[in-house]
C-alpha cells in the first residue's frame, strides 16, 4: 500500500557531479573467459560480480549466508500469528547521492520503480526540539545557511560563540586530503574545537556519526567531515532519500540474482571460503568445505572481521605489511535492531522514519507500513503497526535482554500511543560486524589493489580515494575491484560517478585553505 504523501524515487544527478570514465579497452572478453571468484555477496561483491559478468568473465560468487545483500539482506521468518514475513537487519536509506549503487539497481529496475521517496528526514530531540530537511534548498551553501536559520537548535548566542575558522575545512572537503588534515582527531574533539552548539550537535552532526555505528569519541573527524560533504555541503542532492517498496530480497537482490544468472554467474550461497592460496602460475585456489577451484582472479568483498579472519588463515596472501594492516582493522560496537508487530496502529501522523537524540540508546524509529508493501499488508489485515527500532554502538558488555527492554521503553516515550499496545511478535537482531573508522586508522584500511595483481578488495571499509561512504562506498569499491581485474585483460570497466570532489564555492575554498588543522585550537573566550 503506497502512502499518497510519498513520491517516486527521483533520478538524482547534481549538475556538478563528477564522472570517472573507465580506462579504454575492449567491450568484452574475447576468447576463453577468465574465471573470477567473488567472496562475499553483499553490495560490494554483487557490484563486482555484475561488472565482471557483463563483460564476459566467468564469475563464481561465494557467500556463507543463505541470502544475498550482506547487511542489506533479508530472510523469511514466521510470526506467532502464522504470517510469513521477511526479516532483515533494519532500515537503510538510499540517498540520491548513491549514484553507483543506484546504477547497480538500475540493471533490473531502470526507472527505480522499486524505490519510493520518503517525504522528509525528521529529527527529534528528547528536549522537544524538532528539525527537518524537507523544506531546505538543496544547493550548498544555501542548504547549510537555511538549516542554521530555521533550526531551533541554533541560538544567536551559540553562533557567536562558535570558532568559525576551525570549521572552515568543512567547506572544502577533498579526498584523501581531508584524512591528512583530520584523521588524527576524533569527531568529538573536532566538534569541541569548533564549539558547535550542543543541541545542534546532537541533531545535526551526530546523525552522521551514528550512521557509522560509532560513538563520536571513537570516530575519525575526517570520516565525519566527509559525510558532511557528501550529504550536505558538497552535494546538491539534499538529505532526502528513497527506500525499497518491498523487503530487500524482493525489491533488490532476487532480481539482481536473476540478472547475474542470465550472465552465466554461479552464485553459491551457504558456502564459506576457508582459504585462498596463490599458485606459481599466477592463479588463485579458492577452497571451501566442499571443494577447491582455481580462479584467474579474486575479489575479497567481506566485512572487516571476515577479511581479517580469512587473511589470517591464508599466510600466502599478500606481503607482511599488507597482512599487518589487515590484522589491525577494527569492528564497530554491537548494534541492535528490534522489529515489533503491534496490535494497534501508531498515530496517523507518525513518519516512516524518525531520527532521535537523547532517548537513551534509541537512534531512530521506522514505521514500516508507511512504505513497505509486506508490512502494509499485515497492517491492513490486522489493524496493527510494524515498528522498527535501532540502537547503534551499544556497549559490548551490555545485557541484551536489558537493552531490548530499554529500547522498547524509549519507543513509548517517543510514541506514547505504543505503550498500551500488545506486541503480537518481536524479532531482535544483534550484530557486530560493521567497520570502525577510529582516529588515526585511515592508513591501515585496505585499498582496492593488493600486493597480488589478481587479488582485489571491496567493501565499505576500503580506501577508494573518492568522496563516497556507507552503501555507496561498498558499491563503488566493488566496481573499482572489477575494473582493476578487467584492466589486466584489456577490457573497459565501469564508468563511475561521485558527488563533487571538493567544495563548491571558490571563495569558501580559499577561506578553508587558510585553516588546515582546526582540532588543535580551542574555543574563543
Amino acid at each position: 500500500m503506497r502512502n499518497p504523501r510519498q513520491g517516486t524515487a527521483r533520478r538524482g544527478r547534481d549538475r556538478r557531479a563528477r564522472v570517472l570514465p573507465a580506462r579504454p579497452g575492449a567491450d568484452r572478453i574475447e576468447g576463453p573467459p577468465p574465471s573470477v571468484a567473488v567472496v562475499g555477496a553483499g553490495i560490494a561483491g554483487l557490484a563486482a560480480a555484475t561488472a565482471l559478468a557483463e563483460r564476459g568473465v566467468a564469475v563464481t560468487v561465494y557467500e556463507k549466508r543463505p541470502c544475498l545483500g550482506g547487511r542489506a539482506g533479508g530472510w523469511p521468518a514466521r510470526l506467532r500469528d502464522g504470517t510469513t514475513v521477511t526479516m532483515s537487519r533494519g532500515f537503510h536509506a538510499f540517498f540520491r547521492q548513491y549514484y553507483n549503487l543506484r546504477g547497480l539497481l538500475r540493471r533490473t529496475d531502470p526507472g527505480l520503480e522499486r524505490l519510493t521517496g520518503l517525504p522528509d528526514y525528521p529529527l527529534l530531540s528528547a528536549d522537544g526540539l524538532h528539525d527537518s530537511f524537507r523544506h531546505l534548498p538543496r544547493t550548498p551553501p544555501l542548504s547549510a545557511l537555511a538549516f542554521v536559520a530555521l533550526s531551533p537548535a541554533f541560538r544567536p548566542e551559540d553562533l557567536r560563540a562558535m570558532n568559525v575558522p576551525a570549521a572552515l575545512p568543512l567547506l572544502d572537503v577533498r579526498v584523501p586530503h581531508i584524512y591528512d588534515d583530520l584523521d588524527g582527531t576524533s569527531a568529538q574533539a573536532f566538534l569541541d574545537a569548533v564549539c558547535f552548539p550542543e543541541k545542534a550537535r546532537h541533531l545535526a552532526f551526530e546523525v552522521f556519526s551514528r550512521s557509522f555505528f560509532a560513538d563520536p569519541r571513537e570516530l575519525s573527524a575526517a570520516e565525519m567531515a566527509l559525510m558532511f560533504h557528501i550529504y550536505f555541503l558538497g552535494s546538491a542532492e539534499g538529505l532526502l532519500f528513497d527506500v525499497p517498496r518491498a523487503p530487500f530480497p524482493a525489491a533488490l537482490w532476487e532480481p539482481l540474482a536473476g540478472y547475474l544468472a542470465r550472465h552465466h554467474t554461479e552464485v553459491r550461497t551457504g558456502t564459506a571460503v576457508e582459504y585462498i592460496a596463490p599458485t606459481e602460475q599466477g592463479h588463485l585456489v579458492v577452497a571451501t568445505d566442499r571443494d577447491e577451484r582455481r580462479h584467474d582472479g579474486v575479489v575479497l568483498a567481506l566485512d572487516s572481521a571476515g577479511l581479517r579472519a580469512l587473511v589470517a588463515r591464508c599466510p600466502q596472501l599478500g606481503d607482511a605489511p599488507w597482512r599487518e594492516r589487515i590484522a589491525r582493522l577494527r569492528t564497530a560496537p554491537p548494534f541492535l535492531v528490534s522489529r515489533l508487530w503491534l496490535d494497534r496502529p501508531v498515530a496517523a501522523d507518525r513518519p516512516g522514519f524518525l531520527g532521535t537524540s537523547g532517548f537513551g540508546s534509541l537512534d531512530n524509529v521506522s514505521v514500516l507500513e508507511r512504505y513497505e508493501n509486506e508490512a502494509a499488508r499485515w497492517s491492513a489485515r490486522t489493524g496493527g503497526s510494524v515498528v522498527e527500532l535501532h540502537a547503534y554502538a551499544v556497549p559490548p558488555a551490555a545485557a541484551r535482554d536489558v537493552e531490548e527492554k530499554r529500547l522498547l521503553g524509549q519507543l513509548h516515550r517517543v510514541y506514547p500511543e505504543t505503550g498500551p499496545a500488545t506486541i503480537v511478535d518481536a524479532r531482535h537482531e544483534w550484530h557486530e560486524d560493521c567497520p570502525l573508522f577510529p582516529p588515526g586508522g585511515y592508513a591501515d584500511r585496505p585499498t582496492v589493489r593488493t600486493p597480488h595483481p589478481r587479488l582485489t578488495v571491496a567493501g565499505d571499509m576500503v580506501r577508494t580515494g573518492l568522496p563516497v561512504a556507507l552503501m555507496e562506498r561498498a558499491a563503488t569499491s566493488g566496481f573499482l575491484a572489477a575494473n582493476a581485474l578487467l584492466e589486466q585483460w584489456g577490457v573497459r570497466g565501469q564508468t563511475l560517478w561521485t558527488v563533487p570532489d571538493r567544495g563548491r564555492s571558490t571563495l569558501l575554498r580559499a577561506l578553508a585553505a587558510r585553516e588546515r588543522r582546526p582540532a588543535v585550537r580551542g574555543c574563543p573566550r
